[in-house]
């Protein structure tokens, strides 16, 4: 229905049917805490309030909002992070694993391969990081959406947990190694074993735990103090190779795959450098012996240079985040990288493959100052360790406060104290416990680089798909970066994610295509509109190319499919049809078009409120679970805005070629969203007092006049649309239809009631009808019921016609079968028996467009068509008692440029009116 107002008003006025359109109108905190929540900005900060249309530029790369906070500078706030976060376990602990069992050669190109990966990935990173304003809130489900960023989001938590796990178990095999039996007597202060080494791992854990609980803000603020230490323990080891003579050191406890005790440290040697050029894997002795290969080394190394994203996360305090960054973040890259190329040049000229494969700690032994590397490694180990429990923590406190999970997380929300996400802590250090349980530190590698791979993957991925959709607004200021950068560094972490391990990497994805579906399914809706999604970016790249490709120069029969344009003045009083109508499309285009009647007068300040109002029809649908597109219009008078709607609904090939109205009749219209028993009941839509969507009450006059009415109908078939108008579909009960066994049909009556004709009893209209209920009848709930077709044959029948040499019973049955409808054929006695149509034909074209536009009605004629009209009924009435829906034949409206229009009109409705009087919902088709 359609509403008359003026655009100054925020009501509508009352509709005037119970029926559509007839008639009338009617954690900002530092350091870590950080994790994964700098993504949002790829379109940098929100355009003002005071742009509505949101033509401003999107952010600018100062940030002066908040910026008095802001204390760090290029390094402290990021290079020491980031190298701190790359150097972590592997530097002190599992180097020498790599070069002892890959070679140098291999080690040497594995650290290549892993970098240029990172490489590219910083690319990204930086991208983001220099578009626009850099805040410290907004996660990557932000920029990915709710379904896609938040399983990413989530896969990074998981990411954290492991990574702390790994920097636990290297924290406890340093603390072994120094205190517990370490030589072949097994003498130590400390006992050793699977289930110590847990202990020791478990009681490391819970103080980290506490740590977090307690000290995490001084803590994410020494990391220059952190890395000093890491520096220097560095620097000692490469003193010690090149100063420390040959030695023999003790081969670990745990080494149980040998029966000797000691293996040779032989000092800078050019053949001990020769001899671990190559490869020479053999069984790892941390992890029950299982066979080390190419994928097992680099999953390891892997795992130890996963912390590029470190400075990202400090972007709350920097200064110049947008400048440091990138900056920041590459010198450490190469910092890093030129430590481990030079730390595996010293390892491989200056230690057997024999120790090297056997004890994956001997820096310490063959250390001058063997203290160093025991600093060294605690201080690495557990400082990163500490920095993935806080930024696992904050993590899941950002996927609990955007409620990705809905309220599966609330309690992460409700426990946090003084911006301490107490809860979230507690959970993250549980789910550290369960991967301590693994045991073997390099099984432990793996899992986290697989997993950090897939995150940087995703950030790849979302740079590159906001680059290939052309978004105006991603202007990174880094020009280094392109989509060639974000596809390479997307293609190599796709690709080493499956060398390190297939098993591992498909899990990882599986997991989070079940996710993207339990989000897609349970997460609120609301968000992705909240946060912008680069799936709606992708989404219009490609519907717009595929609409170009569309070409409705290129349609054909075979492919036919309904396209809807639904005319509502008010969904509350019409929201079966507005369902009955979602089920008919079958796959097609449906648009549900609301005239708002007013004029945009130029010395009206006034907003168009069709812009206000699209956002609670937007709602409608939602609330309807109807897939649909809404089209508003303003327009001085409702005939005026259907003609606008019918003709810019929809885009390109995609536009509707069947328009619905609601029929024009008396009756009281019913408020769905009140009615107790409706299943559309709802409150959404009442607030402060004022009803959305309002509709004619008991009493209220109508605003849309017949004639109006008459020639709307008129229009829609002059523009070469198909028409229905819809009657009683406020008695559709869908539940009822499902649940009771007493409604069991589909009926159709093919045949033009104004004027009959027996030569062809399945014409263009009637197989449209035809067409409408076989699309009903294959859905679910109405594909139990039966479709029923009546033949109303007449015996005005030419002898010299091909009806008279075949009956149109078998004509009727043969085109069933040609359309290959199942449909059972009802022949109706009566039609011929007590109906003259040769009597009425002619009285009956008077009111149709085949009139003659000259021709005077008869009061006879008037009152003989209405008592026809009231025969007709009395027999469709009487096969309608277990009907579900009926189509009925719409004859055309009374020609414009006539005699007595305004009174051919009327008699016109009236007919109607008296043809369709207390039938099931009825559809009159043409």
């Amino acid at each position: 229905m359609i509403a008359q107002n003026n655009v100054r008003s925020t009501n509508n006025d009352p509709i005037e049917s119970s029926e559509s359109y007839p008639i009338t109108g009617g954690s900002n905190s530092a350091g870590t805490s950080r994790l994964i929540r700098q993504f949002g900005s790829l379109f940098s900060s929100p355009a003002p309030t005071n742009d509505p249309a949101g033509y401003v530029e999107f952010g600018s790369i100062s940030d002066p909002v908040g910026s008095a906070g802001r204390t760090l500078g290029t390094f402290a706030g990021v290079f020491c992070p980031v190298a701190l976060s790359m150097f972590s376990a592997l530097v002190f602990i599992r180097v020498g694993f790599i070069v002892g069992n890959a070679g140098l050669y291999i080690t040497l190109l594995q650290f290549i391969i892993a970098y240029v990966i990172l490489l590219f990935t910083v690319s990204s990173v930086c991208a983001i990081s220099t578009n626009g304003a850099v805040e410290g809130g907004v996660m990557i489900s932000r920029t990915l959406g709710p379904e896609f960023g938040g399983s990413i989001g989530t896969l990074f938590f998981l990411a954290n947990v492991v990574g702390c796990g790994l920097a636990i178990s290297g924290c406890a095999e340093g603390i072994i190694e120094n205190f517990g039996p370490s030589d072949g007597t097994g003498s130590g202060t400390i006992p050793d074993g699977r289930w110590w080494r847990f202990l020791y791992c478990s009681s490391l854990n819970t103080l980290m735990l506490i740590v977090v609980l307690i000290g995490a803000e001084m803590f994410a603020k020494t990391s220059m103090m952190i890395l000093g230490v890491v520096v220097i323990c560095l620097l000692s080891t490469y003193i010690s190779f090149l100063t420390q003579g040959p030695i023999e050191v003790n081969i670990p406890h745990e080494n149980n795959l040998v029966n000797f005790t000691t293996a040779h440290y032989t000092g800078l040697r050019a053949d001990t450098l020769w001899s671990n050029l190559h490869s020479n894997y053999t069984k790892d002795y941390t992890s029950n012996g299982n066979q080390v290969n190419f994928a097992v080394v680099f999953g390891v190394l892997f795992s130890g240079v996963t912390g590029i994203m470190a400075g990202a996360n400090m972007s709350g305090e920097l200064k110049n985040p947008s400048k440091s960054i990138p900056a920041g973040t590459l010198s450490a890259v190469l910092f890093t990288f030129l430590c481990y190329m030079a730390l595996s040049i010293l390892i491989a000229a200056t230690t057997t493959s024999t120790l090297l494969q056997n004890n994956f700690l001997f820096l310490g032994p063959i250390n001058i100052w063997p203290t160093f590397v025991t600093i060294g490694i605690l201080t690495a180990t557990f400082s990163t360790g500490l920095s993935n429990l806080i930024g696992a923590s904050r993590v899941m406190e950002a996927l609990a406060k955007d409620r990705v999970f809905g309220p599966l997380m609330s309690f992460v929300v409700k426990g946090t104290y003084k911006n301490n996400p107490i809860a979230a802590v507690i959970a993250s250090w549980v789910l550290v416990e369960a991967i301590l349980l693994i045991g073997s530190l390099n099984t432990i590698a793996q899992i986290n680089s697989v997993l950090f791979m897939l995150s940087y993957l995703a950030t790849n991925l979302a740079c590159l798909g906001i680059e290939i959709t052309g978004a105006p607004n991603f202007r990174p200021t880094y020009k280094y970066f392109s989509w060639h950068t974000a596809f390479i560094g997307l293609l190599g972490t796709a690709i080493m994610m499956f060398v390190i391990n297939s098993i591992y990497a498909l899990s990882s994805i599986i997991l989070c295509l079940l996710l993207v579906i339990a989000l897609h399914l349970f997460s609120p809706a609301s968000q992705g509109a909240q946060w912008g999604s680069i799936s709606q970016a992708l989404m219009f790249h490609q519907v717009r190319k595929y609409l170009l490709m569309l070409d409705s120069r290129k349609d054909h029969v075979k492919f036919w499919r309904p396209q809807m344009l639904l005319l509502v003045s008010s969904p509350r009083s019409c929201c079966p049809l507005i369902h009955f109508v979602n089920d008919m499309k079958k796959g097609g285009l449906y648009v549900i078009g609301h005239v708002k009647v007013g004029e945009f007068a130029d010395n009206d300040s006034s907003n168009d409120p069709t812009i206000e109002e699209y956002t609670q029809w937007l709602s409608l649908v939602d609330h309807m679970k109807v897939k649909a597109f809404v089209e508003l219009t303003l327009s001085r008078s409702v005939r005026e805005g259907i003609q606008h709607l019918i003709r810019i609904s929809g885009m390109g090939a995609m536009k509707p070629n069947t328009t619905i109205l609601g029929f024009y009749d008396e009756e009281q219209s019913k408020d769905f969203f009140e009615y107790e028993d409706s299943p559309y009941k709802t409150a959404e839509f009442d607030g402060n007092g004022i009803k959305l969507f309002p509709y004619r009450k008991s009493g209220e006059s109508k605003s849309l006049g017949v004639v109006d009415y008459v020639r709307i109908i008129d229009d829609v078939l002059r523009m070469r649309k198909n028409l229905c108008l819809c009657r009683h579909f406020h008695r559709l009960d869908k539940q009822m239809i499902a649940r009771n066994n007493h409604i069991r049909y589909i009926d159709v009556w093919p045949v033009n009631i104004f004027e009959p004709k027996n030569e062809d009893p399945f014409d263009v209209v009637s197989q449209f009808m035809m067409q409408l209920a076989c699309i009903i009848n294959m859905l679910p709930v109405w594909k139990k019921l039966e479709l029923r077709v009546f033949l109303c044959e007449s015996e005005t029948v030419s002898e010299n016609s091909a009806a008279f040499e075949r009956p149109a019973e078998h004509r009727l049955d043969q085109r069933l079968k040609l359309l290959r409808i199942s449909a059972s054929i009802h022949k109706i006695p009566e039609w011929n028996k007590d109906i003259d149509f040769a009597k009425h034909r002619n009285i009956l074209k008077q009111f149709t467009g085949s009139s003659d536009s000259n021709q005077v009605m008869a009061e006879e004629n008037i009152n003989r068509s209405k008592l026809y009209m009231q025969r007709i009924n009395q027999i469709i009435r009487d096969r309608s008692n277990a009907t579900a829906v009926t189509f009925m034949y719409l004859p055309t409206p009374p020609a414009t440029p006539s005699v007595d229009y305004k009174e051919k009109c009327h008699h016109y409705l009236d007919l109607l009116t008296e043809l369709t009087f207390d039938l099931p919902p009825t559809i009159l088709v043409h």
